[in-house]
């Protein structure tokens, strides 16, 4: 089931693609406009605001990681990357620009569906015990666990969807370890390396967030044959 409130923005060159992407999304209850290019996504993005935006990478002008690198910047909105481009490399530059997930071309409709739901689905609530801790330090970093925010101080840390949910998944097991098949699962993925592979690529990224150094990391610490752990001051 779709959420019938969402509102997606559909960017792809390719004029046949975007009006069936349009059509076949708002049959399945959402809200959809689109956009012709990079520029066009550009002057829409300034006066809407967007539930998820499904990117195609390959087109003309300003590319599709160009544009998701630059929307990083300032925007959390999740962010679905199509490309013809199938290749582990490609699809690792994509997630590591900020996209949540990649979609190589030709996809089955009911796929792209899936994975667009599968999305809009990663922020659940959190039902935490009353003894449970509401906020987790990490150094001068604070995650306030029922509002789902990141502070550095008294600036808030911009997570993507991703990463706001890999957050919820630590929050849930603070201390313990987290394997990569059991955080692939959690996010919604299909099983295999090439996932794994993707969370490894949105753990760094969300260290570069949270650790003085990334590279030494104290906080979302990598525990050999288990996975990964979060531990909190």
């Amino acid at each position: 089931m779709s959420d019938p409130d969402a509102h997606l923005l559909i960017v792809d060159d390719d004029e046949r693609i975007r009006g069936l992407l349009q059509k076949f999304l708002m049959r399945h209850g959402f809200l959809v406009t689109a956009a012709r290019d990079a520029a066009h996504a550009r002057r829409i993005l300034a006066g809407l605001d967007f539930d998820l935006i499904v990117l195609d990478v390959m087109m003309p002008g300003e590319d599709g990681v160009s544009l998701t690198r630059d929307l990083r910047k300032t925007s959390q909105t999740p962010i679905m990357l199509l490309t013809a481009k199938g290749e582990t490399e490609n699809r690792i530059e994509g997630l590591e620009a900020g996209a949540d997930d990649y979609l190589a071309k030709p996809f089955e409709p009911k796929e792209l569906l899936l994975r667009i739901n599968a999305i809009l689905r990663r922020m659940p609530e959190i039902e935490a015990a009353d003894t449970a801790p509401k906020v987790l330090h990490l150094g001068p970093v604070r995650y306030d666990i029922e509002r789902g925010e990141m502070w550095h101080g008294d600036d808030l840390v911009r997570l993507t969807a991703t990463e706001s949910q890999l957050m919820r998944i630590f929050s849930k097991h603070v201390g313990e370890p987290v394997s990569r098949v059991q955080l692939v699962e959690d996010l919604g993925r299909d099983r295999g390396q090439a996932q794994e592979r993707a969370v490894d690529v949105q753990i760094t990224r969300l260290r570069r967030k949270i650790e003085m150094d990334p590279k030494q990391p104290r906080y979302m610490q990598t525990v050999r044959g288990a996975g990964y752990m979060l531990a909190p001051d």
